[in-house]
């Protein structure tokens, strides 16, 4: 019964998506608002029938309802209340089911706010928001059903199809395969929702891009309506991605976080583009530039946002992300060619529109170095595409796959990342309009000396290698330039008679855009100085040893104590060994790197056991041992300076980004805070 309901409703809202883009081309082309408002009303109706239909999935996950097909997959009867439930996105017709809910979600509250300044938008608006969600409720309805059963046919075989196939009677196997143990991690559990939250809300800025253009609006207000939408997509993404990073780290067992897998670098080629986008637009608001810049930025990013979701559904690619190969990948392939065409055409067809009567006056100004970090970041993406898509140019042309592996990635897009950091630096000083040479040098001496000091210091602790000294040289640029931002403005209200704290928390309510990016980009900093420590100067070793025994390496001294295995309630046998950590002579930690073979899906998932601190990490993982733990264990051991700065560095992007968003105080309240700094003022 729960499986026709989820149907049902899955298939009333793709029939309701379908009269939303008929409803509003209609009421366009008759110029008939009730048509546009009655497109609306069943586009807002999505979100209670998808919701119904997720609803559905859960009920049956929770109940072990192993005869519909989806929970035999994904989950088992020892697996715990919260993994069943998070199994919603566990596999690949649910996690469709999941990103329609997100996109119907995102339109229902889009659609909710008032229309009357920008009633032309709506109806183009629906029309692209509907189409997408068309298509992926579509897969749903017709390739990717999540309420397929199980049946027997005579000869044997089990089939899934949602009605009964002839002669055909239901199978209920008795237990199902369990979720992936990759996939039970809090990181994996977490991280993909944040993309799939990333990747929807870019959907709105572009619908309302592809609304301007066709209207012939193509002044700033479509990035008015929609800056907070393409912050909040932005974040999400670096949350997806900074999880994904934690989540590599904590589970595969390799000792890194970045290992530049294609389904890892499909999430970040949209990063990059809306990254490019949310810089770019501030300079159409501020100087009416950069229209061309802005229009292609954003419709790359929502290809991006479909062409990552295609090589992770699709199959295409060898990923420990990505689902088996699927019916769904030419769809998306042909999907991504529909839309993307269209959008080009659109845009070729209002190229003049876009056109400004201002040009850029200065190679240093604020405007020439934004489009300056534009293309860095499009050459990055190039890169990053190029080095994805070649594999499957490759087997489509010779019939072998070729594995384009980190080397490649990181020896073509460093010298980029590095450019970008300078660029960090530079950009916030310069002026808008024109900018002299002299004055931003002059602006420049001070946090150039500061990083000069640094990278002197950085030498004379006995780090020589030259792109390590590059790397903490520009990063000690970028910091001291934010703080020296920072210092400044503090200073200039505390002259106006506030104290230190308020000066700064006025400062930030005073522009909460431009100080919550320079806290983003410090956190960039942050991550880059973690980068580059694990980068240059992480060192790796394995031994198998016995009992007693230890390995060392860079100053630490691990001792193999023994091992002990026992079976869970969940269904896992566990092997976790007891390491204890010496640095010079003293112990400072005891690790207990573990392997879990879970008995659902006869798979192992390897935990190590990690010793961090704010200098490095010791990473210590459990790679054989004997069944009597006297005999001997093999570890594979690595040490990793600097990783904590990199999630330190993410929580600060996170705060800055949030900074950013925060919706500015009411008028009547600025107009009262400004009345109240200047009594204060007049008292000091």
């Amino acid at each position: 019964m729960l499986a026709n309901i989820g149907y049902g409703a899955l298939v009333l809202t793709f029939l309701l998506t379908l009269y939303a883009v008929i409803a509003a081309s209609y009421g366009l082309y008759r110029k008939n608002a009730a048509w546009v408002e009655s497109a609306r009303n069943a586009a807002v109706l999505t979100f209670p029938m998808l919701t119904l239909a997720v609803v559905s999935i859960v009920a049956l996950l929770l109940s072990n309802q192993f005869g519909i097909e989806y929970v035999s997959s994904v989950t088992s009867r020892e697996m715990p209340l919260y993994l069943k439930i998070t199994a919603l996105w566990g596999g690949q017709a649910g996690s469709l089911v999941f990103w329609s809910w997100l996109m119907s979600g995102f339109a229902f509250v889009l659609l909710g706010r008032p229309w009357k300044r920008d009633r032309e938008f709506l109806p183009w608006v629906l029309i692209v928001t509907m189409v997408t969600l068309a298509f992926f409720v579509g897969l749903n309805v017709f390739v990717e059903n999540p309420f397929a059963r199980l049946w027997a046919l005579a000869d044997g075989h089990i089939i899934k199809a949602m009605f009964r196939p002839h002669g055909a009677i239901p199978y209920v196997p008795p237990d199902g395969q369990g979720l992936n143990p990759l996939l039970r991690h809090p990181g994996m559990i977490a991280h993909p929702p944040m993309l799939y939250l990333g990747f929807v809300a870019f959907v709105i800025p572009y619908a309302f891009a592809m609304a301007a253009l066709v209207t012939g609006r193509t002044d700033a207000r479509w990035i008015t309506l929609t800056r907070r939408w393409a912050l909040a997509a932005w974040l999400f993404l670096s949350l997806g991605l900074l999880l994904g990073m934690r989540w590599s780290y904590d589970v595969l067992g390799w000792g890194g976080y970045w290992g530049w897998d294609p389904v890892e670098v499909s999430a970040l080629m949209p990063w990059l583009s809306g990254t490019a986008f949310l810089h770019s637009v501030m300079i159409q608001e501020k100087e009416g530039l950069l229209k061309h810049w802005n229009m292609i930025l954003i419709i790359t990013t929502y290809a991006l946002v479909i062409f990552g979701t295609f090589l992770t559904r699709s199959g295409v690619l060898s990923s420990v992300h990505a689902f088996a190969q699927s019916a769904i990948g030419p769809l998306f392939f042909t999907f991504i060619g529909i839309t993307f065409t269209i959008s080009l055409a659109v845009l070729m067809y209002r190229w003049n529109d876009l056109k400004s009567d201002l040009r850029i006056e200065s190679l240093l100004s604020r405007e020439a170095l934004f489009a300056f970090n534009n293309m860095i970041f499009m050459g990055i993406l190039v890169i990053c595409f190029w080095g994805v898509i070649f594999p499957v140019i490759s087997e489509l042309v010779t019939g072998q796959k070729v594995t384009v592996g980190p080397p490649f990635f990181e020896k073509a897009t460093g010298p980029l990342f590095a450019l970008m950091l300078l660029l960090m630096g530079i950009a916030p000083l310069s002026a808008w309009g024109y900018a002299s040479a002299k004055r931003l040098g002059r602006l420049l001496a001070v946090p150039f000396g500061i990083s000069v000091l640094v990278a002197v210091g950085v030498y004379a602790i006995g780090i020589h290698k030259w792109g390590a000294l590059l790397g903490f040289w520009l990063s000690a640029f970028v910091a001291a330039v934010i703080l020296d931002e920072f210092v400044r403005g503090v200073r200039a209200r505390m002259r106006r008679g506030e104290s230190l704290p308020v000066a700064f928390m006025r400062l930030l309510e005073r522009d909460r855009r431009r100080y919550g990016g320079y806290i983003v980009h410090l956190g960039i900093v942050l991550m880059a100085i973690g980068i580059v420590g694990t980068h240059f100067f992480a060192t790796e070793t394995q031994a198998t040893i016995a009992k007693g025994q230890s390995i060392s390496l860079d100053g630490y001294t691990m001792t193999y104590d023994g091992l002990q295995e026992w079976r869970t309630n969940d269904g896992r046998d566990v092997a976790r060994a007891i390491i204890s950590v010496y640095k010079d002579g003293k112990k400072v930690a005891v690790l207990h790197p573990r392997r879990d073979f879970y008995f659902d899906s006869q798979q192992p998932m390897t935990i190590p056991g990690v010793r961090s601190t704010w200098e490095d990490d010791f990473y210590v993982i459990l790679v054989d041992w004997q069944k009597i733990s006297e005999e001997g264990a093999t570890f594979k051991v690595f040490h990793k300076p600097l990783v904590s700065w990199i999630w330190t560095g993410g929580l600060v992007l996170i705060l800055g980004t949030l900074i950013a968003a925060w919706p500015e105080a009411a008028p009547e309240k600025r107009k009262k805070r400004v009345r109240r700094t200047r009594r204060a003022v007049a008292r000091a």
